[in-house]
């Protein structure tokens, strides 16, 4: 844990707080042992496009994902998913987005691999934990933060569109855990709630295109032990 900054006498109580809000952003933006960054700022190395891939007609096609300023950038046309490719189990899953206006997408988790088939989307086979410009809007089990179609968050936590969200997502077994812009939404047992008691306990990590475009920054992971 970095040390608190020496403070020097004369220093202003305004000098002070800044330097204060500085470190304890500091403290924030550090990663916990065993985090490793998920994504390189360049390509897609370690990551699967699934779904639709370009966009447009004829020769004026597009891709839906890029990289773009180091950040994961989708035009959220067309329907697909952008997979970690690797099985997880126990895991902490955090990244940034920042929708825009009308934007739905949403992060997979514990899923398969898609194959355009509905019972392969993580929504079904999963969970998807739904991503809308919905701010401000009551919860809903189809709101922003989530499990989508099963279970609505505490709160809607979202940022209006344009302004970065964060959020973590904890898996332990059966129980789910979600963090969204500092609030407790989701903490939670699958065994305990029907719809979603034989979800399964391993899969993959996803980010979602569907409608209008998203952004993507820092996706970090930390695999746990039971």
């Amino acid at each position: 844990m970095p040390s608190l900054p020496t403070i020097p006498a004369r220093l202003s109580l305004l000098s002070l707080g800044a330097i204060l809000f500085a470190w304890l952003s500091c403290l924030a933006g550090a990663a916990e042992e065993g985090t490793v960054e998920m994504f390189n700022g360049k390509d897609f190395s370690g990551w699967v496009i699934e779904g639709a891939k370009t966009s447009g007609k004829g020769k004026d096609q597009t891709p839906i994902w890029s990289v773009q300023d180091g950040m994961i950038h989708c035009t959220g046309q067309g329907f697909g998913f952008l997979r970690y490719d690797k099985l997880l189990g126990d895991f902490i899953f955090e990244v940034e987005y920042r929708a825009s206006p009308r934007a739905n997408s949403g992060i997979g988790i514990r899923s398969v691999k898609y194959t355009g088939k509905a019972g392969t989307r993580p929504s079904f086979a999963a969970y998807e934990i739904q991503i809308l410009d919905d701010a401000g809007k009551t919860p809903t089990a189809h709101s922003s933060g989530s499990l989508y179609r099963y279970v609505a968050p505490r709160v809607n936590a979202a940022r209006p569109a344009g302004q970065w969200n964060q959020i973590r997502i904890e898996c332990r077994g059966p129980k789910v855990r979600v963090t969204l812009n500092g609030q407790t939404i989701h903490d939670l047992d699958q065994t305990r709630i029907e719809a979603i008691k034989d979800k399964p306990l391993a899969g993959h990590v996803s980010l979602q295109t569907h409608t209008r475009a998203i952004d993507f920054r820092h996706p970090r992971l930390k695999e746990l032990d039971r």
